[in-house]
């Protein structure tokens, strides 16, 4: 089955989207028959890939297509019900992998939701209308405040380790004592109570704001709507961008959009991604910036690899290496890079940067080994450049193909002041800072290095790529590089690039990524919890799992 990831409000069949001036109401009425897969239904609104991919949509259009919007309220749209979380029955159907990637994606619209009350003026209220249970719990974690009905039977609950035998995979325990600063022993009961709390424990434990009765509810939330919206920062009077569809052909083995091109090679497990830069300077203010909307070439390259990150990742597992090149006008692609800095207290300018910052912290956790290519042509500089950085390795041509083109201008990158801050990752850092974690001469040298043009042998010097050659041993080196890195084991480079990539210090995003990476995938395919005697697979049957009880 091919997922595809384009949807639009006038075909969700799982949310609605409702808007009363400067506040949102997202309804959350999942339909059981509406699975993304065959072979369950989707009771008691819990959820599966297909509506959070309905949901990631609708925090991306409010974001651009709202910006009268200062607050979000989201809610259940069942009777004293707000979320049973993730749908039990796909999980214990569904491979590792879609399990993994399920999980990944769910954690990243979690962070998406976070990022928007953050910055982008849009405070998120979870309005808990009934229980919330597991995922439906870790849901609401991602709004700013939590607001349970007081019905004498609505619970939040993190019912995965009694009653599952796994983890909360989408944040739940971290954010419970990271974000909610929940006491850990009160945690540690909290998350193996499978009934959860309700009313004046859970207030007091600090796993929701506040508990409120019926007869108050609507005014309670509204008012709290209405007070988030008074401090935001969100412009009036102004329209917002329409996120069209995308432009995307699928032919054969290449996938293309405007500014993006994949070209699989499935003998050799790789993808070539190249990004292009724009054909022309920048508009030549914010009100220009806005008239082009999508087509203002950072978003419009952004939604492409936004896009087409999600498509291999979820479609074509078997394509372990991508490869990464950038192509154009440097010059304009700088152009473009200072201007998203100059701008950036224009509320459409702001949305693209940080649009592009979330893209490339996706890629970031992507299980895949990412390699650069920097030869003549290359547009590998300021906000491009961070998909360089973003690699696991650089390789860079020093000079030219001699034998094809011996005229043309020898690759060249060029940092900017972006690549020092404006994109962090999720250690909250920055490629370069973390490229050079624990080396400050190294990286006060290539800080130093911002705004000049590096040939090869200058970005080697500086640390900035990982190995430059000549045109007689670069082909033959990164052939044999690439052909090592598809004979290894995928288990095991997913875990050495975990590992490398997120240096320095831990966020709450870095613990939620880590620890998804590293137990919650390792717990998913014990036979504790996915056996034929195993947790999931006996959920429902009023049987509960057969455990092997050692501590392994």
């Amino acid at each position: 089955m091919t997922v595809s990831f384009a949807t639009s409000p006038a075909t969700y069949r799982h949310w609605r989207l409702d808007i009363d001036g400067d506040v949102a109401t997202a309804t959350l009425a999942v339909r059981e028959d509406g699975g993304l897969a065959p072979g369950y239904e989707l009771k008691m609104n819990s959820y599966d890939l297909g509506v959070d991919i309905e949901l990631y949509d609708l925090v991306q259009r409010l974001r651009f297509e709202h910006p009268e919007v200062r607050s979000v309220v989201m809610t259940g749209g069942l009777e004293r019900m707000f979320c049973a979380g993730a749908n039990i029955r796909m999980l214990a159907q569904s491979t590792h992998a879609w399990k993994v990637n399920f999980c990944k994606f769910t954690n990243e619209t979690r962070n998406g939701i976070e990022d928007a009350t953050a910055h982008s003026g849009q405070t998120w209220i979870a309005a808990l209308n009934g229980t919330a249970a597991g995922g439906g719990y870790e849901l609401a974690l991602a709004c700013d405040q939590i607001v349970l009905v007081d019905d004498g039977a609505s619970t939040v609950s993190l019912p995965e380790v009694p009653l599952l035998g796994v983890l909360p995979g989408t944040g739940g325990l971290t954010r419970v004592v990271d974000k909610r600063h929940v006491r850990k022993d009160r945690a540690d009961i909290f998350a193996t109570k499978p009934e959860g709390f309700r009313g004046r424990t859970a207030v007091e434990w600090g796993l929701v704001d506040a508990t409120v009765a019926r007869n108050a509810w609507d005014r309670e939330i509204r008012g709290r709507a209405d007070a988030a919206a008074a401090g935001s920062t969100r412009p009036a009077g102004t329209r917002g961008v329409p996120l069209s569809p995308l432009a995307r052909t699928d032919e054969d083995d290449t996938v293309s959009y405007p500014y993006v091109r994949a070209t699989i090679d499935r003998s050799a497990r790789r993808v070539d991604i190249t990004i292009e830069g724009p054909s022309a300077a920048p508009p030549g203010d914010a009100a220009g910036v806005l008239a082009q909307g999508v087509d203002y070439w950072p978003l419009a390259m952004t939604r492409a690899l936004d896009d087409l990150i999600l498509h291999l990742r979820t479609n074509e597992t078997e394509l372990g290496t991508w490869v990464l090149r950038a192509t154009g006008d440097a010059d304009l692609v700088l152009a473009y890079d200072e201007q998203l800095r100059h701008l950036a207290g224009d509320w459409f300018v702001n949305e693209v940067v940080h649009y592009y910052k979330r893209t490339l912290k996706r890629l970031d956790v992507t299980s895949r080994s990412l390699i650069a290519v920097i030869d003549p042509g290359t547009a590998f500089a300021g906000l491009l450049l961070e998909l360089a950085l973003a690699c696991d390795r650089q390789y860079m041509l020093a000079g030219v193909y001699e034998d094809v083109d011996p005229g043309a201008a020898p690759a060249t990158i060029q940092l900017s002041p972006a690549n020092d801050g404006l994109f962090p990752m999720g250690n909250d850092i920055s490629r370069l800072r973390s490229r050079f974690w624990g080396n400050d001469l190294e990286f006060d040298a290539a800080r130093n290095a911002i705004g000049k043009p590096l040939d090869a042998g200058q970005a080697d010097e500086l640390g900035l790529v990982t190995i430059a050659l000549d045109d007689i041993d670069f082909e033959e080196e990164l052939r044999i590089a690439l052909e090592e890195r598809a004979a290894l084991s995928p288990d095991a480079l997913t875990g050495m690039e975990a590992n490398h990539r997120f240096v320095g210090p831990e966020t709450i995003e870095t613990k939620v990524f880590g620890r998804l990476t590293a137990w919650q995938n390792w717990i998913f395919i014990r036979p504790n919890a996915s056996g034929p005697d195993g947790a999931l697979r006996r959920y429902g049957t009023g049987r509960r799992g057969d455990f092997d009880r050692k501590r392994v």
